[in-house]
């Protein structure tokens, strides 16, 4: 299946098996974190909308054995992250997708070498329906036959009301309202993805410029549907499962996601100039090694996400030179 390959190539190299990645509690083998030394400055992360609340936690950890740190936040989406980087108005860059070939080129081709990225989090896309919506699972062809003009997973036609997925009663007729990101955000990139097969947005997906915004939408109109990381659902939604190729519907949960049953999921990046030849200053440095403490991680529970294992962090620090 397309998007489990997908999944299995953004996971490639790991060494470390799925069951490992999906489990739920933070990993009891991550350090606790300890504070260095020669640590001051002001931090700025321009990027990802969908890990707005997720820096917000880890600066609030990190300043918490850093008060006189400072750092600021601002999240358009995550093509904003390359050329903040490059013009170097932020030390860190968060995007809900890897890094394009032609934005890697475009930074080595100023500092000659290439950004750095760490994986922060495990994140599942949601797919959002309103709270009273009987619908309780759709399959990745019937998704993009709603939000897509190309129907590129093979639907037969195009779903525009809650009767074409088997609603009845007074749901039958009614039209779908489709919400999603604008194409700034690695969000609306990677649906665009999987979960259209690489086809085309509809023209009437009513483009919205957060996540959060996705899910007020969706909470506001009974006939909506929106996706947005899962971490962003409130009590006026209700997330989709996701039914397989083997016809079971799966959950955007952790254990789902990491096996790739549960199609629409993907790591969380932070990316930075780290330049090869010199060692990291103690403010980045100690940063990164914040994210891939137990106390770090127990933020990217906080936010909805799934934490990651010691196996991970090890490898993303040896990386960097901070182990």
């Amino acid at each position: 299946m397309k998007v489990k390959q997908c999944f299995a190539a953004a996971v490639a190299g790991l060494a470390l098996s799925a069951p490992a990645v999906a489990q739920q509690q933070v990993d009891p083998s991550l350090p606790s974190y300890k504070a260095g030394s020669g640590v001051s400055g002001n931090l700025t992360s321009i990027g990802s909308d969908t890990l707005n609340n997720l820096m917000t936690y880890w600066a609030e950890g990190y300043r918490k054995f850093y008060p006189n740190v400072n750092i600021q936040i601002q999240g358009a989406g995550s093509g904003t992250a390359p050329p903040a980087l490059i013009e170097g108005t932020a030390q860190f860059g968060p995007m809900s997708r890897p890094m394009r070939g032609t934005e890697i080129q475009a930074f080595e081709g100023k500092y000659g070498y290439p950004p750095k990225p760490i994986r922060g989090a495990l994140d599942a896309l949601g797919v959002f329906v309103h709270k009273d919506n009987p619908v309780t699972c759709l399959s990745l062809q019937e998704i993009d036959a709603i939000f897509s003009s190309t129907r590129a997973g093979g639907a037969n036609e195009a779903i525009t009301t809650w009767g074409q997925v088997g609603l009845t009663g007074e749901w039958a007729d009614r039209p779908i309202a489709m919400y999603g990101r604008n194409s700034a955000s690695g969000t609306y990139g990677y649906f665009k993805e999987v979960a259209l097969f690489g086809g085309d947005y509809s023209s009437s997906v009513r483009e919205q410029p957060g996540s959060s915004t996705v899910i007020q939408g969706v909470a506001a109109d009974i006939n909506g549907i929106g996706y947005s990381g899962v971490g962003y659902g409130t009590a006026d939604v209700k997330a989709l499962e996701i039914r397989g190729d083997d016809g079971i519907c799966y959950k955007p949960i952790a254990e789902d996601a990491a096996t790739g049953n549960y199609p629409i999921a993907r790591f969380l990046y932070i990316y930075v100039n780290a330049n090869p030849n010199q060692p990291m200053e103690p403010l980045r440095a100690e940063f990164i090694r914040y994210v891939y403490s137990k106390e770090g991680q127990q933020d990217v529970v906080r936010a909805g996400f799934f934490p990651l294992v010691k196996a991970i962090a090890d490898a993303d620090l040896k990386e960097f030179g901070l182990q």
